[in-house]
C-alpha cells in the first residue's frame, strides 16, 4: 500500500513538472515568436515597471505609455507581451546610408567625413510634416528589415570608412536598448556616434546615453506650446529640459528648426528661440534652420520662402548667436561656418560637401578657436 501510494505521488508530481515545463516552453515560444521568421530575438526593454492586470508602464519618453497585455506603446517600438516590455525593434535595421555628416546636418562635428546612419522603425511624436512617415509612423512588420547585431554594425561601419555611426532618419530613442548597445561597442572601437533626435526623452535614459555619445542634434520644432500639441502631439517643455541636460553633459550639441509658412515662423517665436537658446545654452551652440516642403499630412501648405531662413538667421544673430546656418536653399553665407572675431570664412560649404576648410585643430588662422567635434 505504501509502495503504491509512492508510485502516486511520484506520477502526480512528474505530471506538475511536465505541464509546468510545457507552459514555460508555451511561453517562451510564444515571446520568441513575436519576433517574427527572421529569427531576430527579441529584447527586454528597459525604463519600464510592471503594473497590475499585466500591464506596464513605459519610463523611457515624456509619453510614459501604460500599455496593456498584447498592446503597443504610441512609438509604435515596443510592446506588452504577458506582462512584460519589448523591443520590437532590436537588431532590425529598416533604412541604412553611408551619407555626409553635414546631411545630418552636423556643421561642427568631424567636417567633410561619413557618417554611417541607420534607422529602425516607429516614432514617439506624430509630426504632421514628417518627411520619413514611411518608417516613422509604422509598425516593424509594416517594412522590410535587414538583421544586424551591434557588432555586424560596428564592422561594417568600420569597413564603410565611415568616421562616425549616426542613429538617425526615424526617432532613435525608441530604438533605446539598441542604440545604446551599438555607442557602446563603437566607443570601445574608436567610432564616434552621433544622435538626430527630436530630443522627446526622460531625464534618466538620457542621462545614461549621453555617457556613450560624441554629438547629438535636436530638432527643435516650433517655440511654441500650441504649435508642438497641434503638429507633433509632443510637449516644449520636455524638448527644453532636454536641450539643457545635453548641453551640461559636456556632448557636442547642434539644433535644428523646421521653418512651416505661417505655423512657427514668425519674428516673436524666432526672436523668443534665438534668446532661450542663448540665456540657457549658450551662444555658441550652432543653430540651423531649414525649408519645409510638403510632406505627410502637410500637403496642403507651401514650400518655405528662402528669403524666411534668411530673415530667420539675421534675427538670431541679433540676438547673439555666433554660428546660425540656412539648410535646404542656396544661400552661401548661411552655409558658411565664420571666425567670429576676424569674419573669416573658417569652413565653406556647397550643399553638403566642404569646398574650403581653414580650421586647423578647430582654430580659425588667427588662432581663434571655434567649438565643436574636430578629430
Amino acid at each position: 500500500m505504501l509502495l503504491l501510494k509512492r508510485t502516486f505521488a511520484f506520477l502526480f508530481l512528474a505530471i506538475v513538472l511536465v505541464s509546468a515545463a510545457f507552459f514555460i516552453t508555451r511561453r517562451e515560444y510564444s515571446i520568441r515568436a513575436q519576433a517574427g521568421q527572421d529569427g531576430i530575438p527579441l529584447r527586454e526593454a528597459s525604463y519600464y515597471e510592471p503594473l497590475s492586470g499585466k500591464k506596464v508602464q513605459c519610463f523611457l519618453c515624456p509619453n510614459r505609455c501604460v500599455i496593456g497585455p498584447s498592446q503597443w506603446g504610441a512609438c509604435k517600438a515596443r510592446k506588452n507581451i504577458q506582462g512584460k516590455l519589448f523591443s520590437m525593434v532590436y537588431g532590425k535595421i529598416a533604412t541604412l546610408h553611408v551619407d555626409p555628416i553635414e546631411k545630418k546636418p552636423f556643421f561642427h562635428v568631424l567636417p567633410g567625413s561619413t557618417a554611417f546612419s541607420i534607422a529602425t522603425t516607429g516614432c514617439n511624436m506624430r509630426c504632421l510634416f514628417c518627411q520619413n512617415w514611411e518608417i516613422s509612423q509604422v509598425f516593424p512588420d509594416d517594412v522590410p528589415a535587414r538583421a544586424a547585431t551591434p557588432e555586424e554594425v560596428v564592422a561594417r561601419a568600420l569597413a564603410s570608412g565611415a568616421q562616425s555611426i549616426a542613429f538617425t532618419y526615424n526617432e532613435p530613442v525608441i530604438a533605446y536598448e539598441y542604440m545604446l548597445d551599438i555607442a557602446k561597442l563603437a566607443k570601445e572601437k574608436g567610432l564616434k556616434t552621433v544622435v538626430v533626435s527630436s530630443g522627446y526623452i526622460e531625464e534618466e535614459p538620457l542621462k545614461e546615453l549621453l555617457k556613450y555619445i560624441d554629438a547629438y542634434k535636436v530638432d527643435l520644432k516650433a517655440f511654441n506650446e500650441k504649435f508642438y500639441r497641434k503638429m507633433t502631439g509632443g510637449r516644449l517643455a520636455s524638448v527644453l529640459e532636454t536641450l539643457k541636460t545635453i548641453r551640461q553633459s559636456g556632448v557636442w550639441l547642434e539644433i535644428v528648426n523646421l521653418l512651416v509658412p505661417g505655423e512657427n515662423d514668425s519674428d516673436e517665436d524666432l526672436r523668443a528661440m534665438a534668446r532661450w537658446i542663448r540665456a540657457n545654452l549658450g551662444d555658441s551652440v550652432p543653430l540651423h534652420f531649414s525649408r519645409f516642403f510638403p510632406q505627410f499630412k502637410l500637403m496642403n501648405l507651401p514650400p518655405t520662402p528662402p528669403e524666411t531662413l534668411v530673415r530667420a538667421r539675421k534675427i538670431a544673430m541679433e540676438e547673439g548667436l555666433k554660428f546660425v546656418y540656412t539648410g535646404n536653399t542656396a544661400y552661401p553665407e548661411g552655409e558658411t561656418t565664420w571666425c567670429p572675431d576676424s569674419k573669416e570664412a573658417a569652413i565653406v560649404r556647397q550643399g553638403y560637401f566642404i569646398t574650403t576648410n581653414n580650421l586647423k585643430d578647430g582654430a580659425c588662422p588667427d588662432g581663434e578657436k571655434i567649438p565643436g567635434v574636430w578629430k
